[in-house]
This record gives structure tokens, C-alpha cells and sequence, in this order.
């Protein structure tokens, strides 16, 4: 399941808790953020196993990165690891700070 870019602006626009995860890298996290928790992908797997994401597993929770490429990976992680509700922003970040 995904989630669009104009979908995801308008819950935030009306302060709706929305849980992210931002899979970029740290460099790239500091260049421009929408507040995510930064979770680079190849360290999601310890996040996921030293369950400091556990409170989220049956929440929904919403995964970038730059393109949506890295974010379809770590959506795929978190669904293998019992996640039930994480969307892929469409387009990452670049397609965000566009519309």
C-alpha cells in the first residue's frame, strides 16, 4: 500500500500524527527533512530487531526515501517483520518538495 504525496502534505497540513520513517542516509536527512525518524535502510534490520519500532507494528507507518526506490525496499523489511500497515510515499522526497 502507498501513499501519496498530496495525500500525506494534507494529513500533515492538519496535524494528524503520522508515523515516518525516513530510510535516506544521514548526509542526506540534514540536507532537508519533513521530520521523520531518521532510520537509514541498511541499519532498519537492528532497528527492527532491537524492537525500538515495536510500539508502531500494527500502526500505520509511512517510509521514504529520496526516489521511493530505497523506501520500497525497507516497506518490504518491515511487512517480512510483522509491520501491517507501512505505505510507500510515492516519488520520496523529491516528488514532496515538488508538489
Amino acid at each position: 500500500m502507498d501513499i501519496t504525496v498530496d495525500e500525506l502534505k494534507t494529513r500533515l497540513q492538519n496535524q494528524e500524527k503520522v508515523n515516518i520513517i525516513d530510510v535516506r542516509e544521514e548526509w542526506e536527512y540534514e540536507e532537508g527533512n519533513i521530520g521523520g525518524q531518521l532510520i537509514p535502510l541498511a541499519t532498519l534490520p537492528m532497528a527492527i530487531e532491537n524492537q525500538s519500532l515495536e510500539a508502531w507494528k500494527d500502526q500505520e507507518v509511512v517510509v521514504h526515501c529520496k526516489s521511493g526506490k530505497r523506501s520500497e525496499t525497507a516497506q518490504k523489511v518491515l511487512q517480512m517483520a510483522g509491520f501491517t500497515q507501512v505505505r510507500n510515499l510515492i516519488g520520496g522526497i523529491e516528488a514532496y518538495w515538488k508538489a
